[in-house]
């Protein structure tokens, strides 16, 4: 019996849903299963074009990840049956295909196919590949960013990213690169390049680098889920601190946004829309990470953003430990935005003027002369020291430079008031 109108459009709106919230987590399985990502990636669409046909006619199934898992390996089965009919090498290698991939649909449970994604992030994060490659393959295929987004996180171009992909693929297929978490006598080294890349898929979630969102929650929440994972399998310092910087850092996400999506920056956010229960998980996590010694840069971070959290409100923030703390942060891993944001730091703890001249001498150096929050932070110094025409010049100077519309509209208010 054919559905009312009303139930297709639910349907199909079901269908969007899922592939919004469900596809990374699809095409993480049909890699295990096919040990292709191309033919994965056909698969999974064609899976979510028949689901888009289907289910609106025939009704949801009642488990939809595992219809599209098996749809989807059908459609890969036959695209390898299609291409054997002028490659007669490519036979076999549709009967192994079938033969393996249903036993192994069968065998999957719910933790199993959980896991999916905890062996992709590893796969692309293997040593044999860059790091700037291992960035762009779990943006791309863990969390499905599409290349424009990945480049502009980047400050590249969508050509580099999209061959940097391909060769990645290309790389892990020729050298046979496997489909697994590393067993425990690889596991520390390989972690490194892991918690940099969740880093990056929470920061990119955290706050968005283009588009119409201050935050992509789907991202920041899978970074938090995956560091769950990780923490299970490797209950390390750094693990932990990093999983206790994202869950104090996504703690403030119902603040950091007005309902019409404004930007609202942290002095101003409303605390008590702050997540405790994460509050809490996270102070915990700091807590165990420096106990066991071993201080690195994420559980530093996380010192600093459990800081925030632990104030009632902005005026009382301790910014003495803050800037300790950024000051330890630039010794362990230096870099220039850490300098910067010590610079802030040293802003609300010393006056504007000292935390201008340390902006300053860092934008001398050149090192951020293309990032936008630098600009927007010596403007704010600015205006609050009355140096209206400097404070022009840095607003509209960081307005050129970011790609993110509330933060656009932020910036834009700011250099209205200085004229008004």
């Amino acid at each position: 019996m054919p559905m009312n109108h009303d139930a297709e459009a639910n349907a199909r709106s079901r269908v969007e849903e899922i592939y919004r919230s469900d596809s990374r987590q699809v095409l993480a399985t049909l890699i295990r299963l096919l040990n292709d990502f191309d033919l994965a990636e056909e698969g999974l669409h064609e899976a979510f074009a028949a689901a888009m046909e289907q289910w609106p006619r025939d009704g949801m199934p009642d488990n939809p990840r595992a219809w599209l898992v098996s749809t989807a390996r059908f459609k890969a089965i036959d695209v390898i049956r299609r291409r054997a009919r002028f490659d007669a090498s490519l036979v076999e290698l549709a009967r192994e295909l079938e033969s393996r991939t249903a036993d192994q649909e069968e065998e999957d449970d719910d933790e199993q196919i959980d896991d999916d994604r905890l062996r992709l992030i590893f796969t692309c994060c293997h040593p044999a590949l860059s790091p700037e490659v291992q960035a762009a393959m779990t943006l791309r295929e863990v969390c499905g960013l599409t290349t424009e987004e990945i480049a502009r996180a980047f400050l590249t171009k969508p050509a580099t990213i999209a061959q940097r992909i391909v060769r990645a693929k290309a790389k892990i297929r020729d050298a046979r690169i496997p489909y697994a978490v590393p067993d425990e006598t690889e596991l520390p080294d390989r972690l490194d390049a892991v918690l940099r890349v969740l880093y990056l898929v929470f920061n990119e979630g955290y706050s968005a680098s283009s588009g119409g969102m201050v935050t992509r929650h789907d991202l920041s929440m899978e970074a938090i889920r995956l560091g769950r994972l990780l923490i299970t399998l490797l209950p390390q310092p750094e693990a932990m601190g990093l999983l206790a910087l994202m869950l104090l850092q996504d703690s403030r996400r119902a603040a950091r946004a007005s309902p019409n999506g404004e930007l609202i920056l942290l002095e101003d956010q409303d605390r008590s829309l702050w997540n405790r229960e994460q509050i809490t998980e996270g102070l915990v996590l700091v807590r165990q990470a420096f106990s066991q010694g071993q201080i690195g840069p994420y559980t530093i971070q996380a010192a600093i953003a459990a800081v925030h959290a632990q104030a009632p409100n902005a005026a009382v923030t301790d910014w003495d430990q803050i800037v300790r703390l950024y000051t330890f942060l630039s010794q362990a891993e230096p870099s220039p935005v850490v300098d910067l944001n010590r610079a802030v730091a040293v802003a609300m703890r010393d006056g504007p003027s000292s935390g201008l001249a340390l902006i300053d001498a860092i934008l001398e150096k050149g090192n951020l002369s293309g990032y936008h929050l630098a600009h927007a932070a010596r403007a704010d110094l600015c205006r609050r020291l009355g140096r209206t025409e400097e404070a022009r010049a840095s607003y509209q100077r960081a307005l050129s430079l970011t790609q993110q519309e509330p933060e656009r509209r932020f910036l834009e208010r700011r250099l209205a008031s200085l004229q008004d």
